[in-house]
């Protein structure tokens, strides 16, 4: 009886053993940096079928490549390197790296992996365990936090924007206060808890139970594997309005009069703590007659205004009428408020910006003769200005200009020729 109920469960266990998931492996304390000298201790937790009260399954241990002697579930180790552990039948597990540091201060942080809204605790330490003062920390070179003394440093609801190179620097007595202290750089990756949510319009044969009538929507979204079991909330929104808070059904049913016109909608999925929000692409629903899975479009993140297909924004306002004067084309032969104009000669209106260049060329050589005329005349002014400044500094030279108050002056042709101008005779000294 008893060699049946052994050979039952090896069958059974056979079978399980394709299924097995990987066995998880912790560290003892949970720092991933150690002191030279200490040590920490390894524990391997996997799945054991019924098989193990009969027969003990081995836990097999690695250090790289090399597989460690011992079978233990937990071991205790103070070589640095990446550990693996493995239960019979079941995958290897994922690895933990571990570091000894001879330094006067070390930065610890986690061993396992850190999500978004999770806690994230680092611990700047001093050779072994010997106070620190002035403690700085310090994210990808730049200050974040500073304490009197030794103290963790905690972000409460980590982000992706928290990953980085973290360090930490102070001063410690050994006897008397050392000079500042830096511990080497550690990077920490923040995990994403679940991917960005897709909003998506079900197809008929997807809805399960009776039909609607109307447009199904999903705000649908991925869990890293270590977290699937988190659960989540889903929100949807049309525009900037909340047509449905959260909830723990992914699945919005629109109304059927509003799929009649064109309304542009997304989704958000959150944990139940709201420490994790995340929010959807626009989705933009399809008018009668467009076919339902045509209507997705991969817009940005939702802001303050949709986005239409084509990323064109939507507009809620009525297009602007031009005011603009549109231009009047001459035509030969025709009447323009009610006078007869030649063949070809009929009055256009155009902006002087749009005038042809023969035009401009006429215009230029039109009034060269006026520059040639202005150019003349402030010769001759000169001229005489400068006889009166001669005259009011010696008076004595010019002797008959006294008691002739006219000034002489001068006189130009109004003509559209050549521009003529009244000799002014030279005056000498007699």
């Amino acid at each position: 009886m008893w060699a049946l109920t052994a050979l039952f469960l090896l069958v059974q266990s056979s079978g399980q053993a394709a299924t097995l998931e990987k066995p998880i492996l912790s560290l003892h304390p949970p720092w991933t940096t150690i002191f030279k000298g200490e040590r920490v201790t390894l524990r391997c937790d996997g799945y054991h079928p019924v098989l193990l009260e009969l027969r003990p399954i081995n836990t097999l241990w690695y250090l790289g490549h090399l597989l460690l002697p011992s079978h233990k579930k937990s071991i205790e180790v103070q070589t640095p390197g990446i550990y693996r552990c493995q239960t019979r039948g079941a995958p290897v597990s994922d690895p933990i790296h571990l570091s000894v540091s001879n330094d006067w201060l070390i930065l610890q942080v986690p061993y396992a992996a850190v999500f978004e809204g999770e806690p994230l605790v680092m611990r700047c330490r001093g050779w072994y365990d010997k106070v620190v003062y002035k403690l700085h920390y310090y994210h990808d070179d730049q200050a974040v936090r500073y304490f009197h003394s030794s103290t963790n440093y905690t972000v409460l609801q980590a982000r992706a924007s928290d990953s980085g190179r973290y360090q930490c620097s102070g001063t410690m007595r050994i006897p008397v206060e050392s000079a500042p202290m830096f511990s080497s750089k550690v990077a920490v990756t923040v995990q994403e808890l679940f991917q960005t949510p897709v909003l998506r319009v079900m197809r008929p044969q997807e809805i399960r139970g009776a039909a609607h009538r109307g447009v199904v929507l999903r705000c649908e979204t991925r869990l890293h594997p270590q977290k699937r079991d988190t659960p989540l909330q889903f929100a949807f929104y049309k525009y900037s309005r909340a047509v449905r808070r959260f909830d723990w059904g992914s699945e919005y049913l629109v109304p059927e009069p509003e799929v009649e016109e064109v309304e542009a909608y997304w989704c958000e999925a959150a944990t139940a703590t709201r420490s994790v929000r995340k929010r959807s692409p626009w989705l933009q629903l399809p008018g009668p007659g467009s076919l339902l899975d045509q209507a997705s479009t991969t817009a940005p993140a939702p802001q303050a205004a949709a986005s239409a297909p084509g990323n064109k924004p939507l507009s809620f306002r009525k297009p602007p009428v031009s005011r603009s004067v549109q231009s009047v084309t001459s035509v030969p032969n025709a009447t323009l408020a009610g006078l007869q104009f030649p063949g070809g000669s009929a009055p256009t209106v155009e902006s002087p910006a749009c005038a042809p260049p023969k035009l401009l060329e006429q215009s230029a050589g039109a009034l060269k003769p006026n520059v040639d005329l202005l150019l003349q005349e402030m010769q001759l002014l000169k001229g005489l200005l400068s006889r009166v400044v001669l005259e009011l500094k010696e008076p004595q030279v010019l002797p008959e200009f006294k008691g002739t108050p006219e000034t002489p002056t001068s006189h130009f042709a109004l003509s559209r020729g050549t521009p003529e101008t009244t000799p002014v005779e030279s005056i000498t000294d007699t």
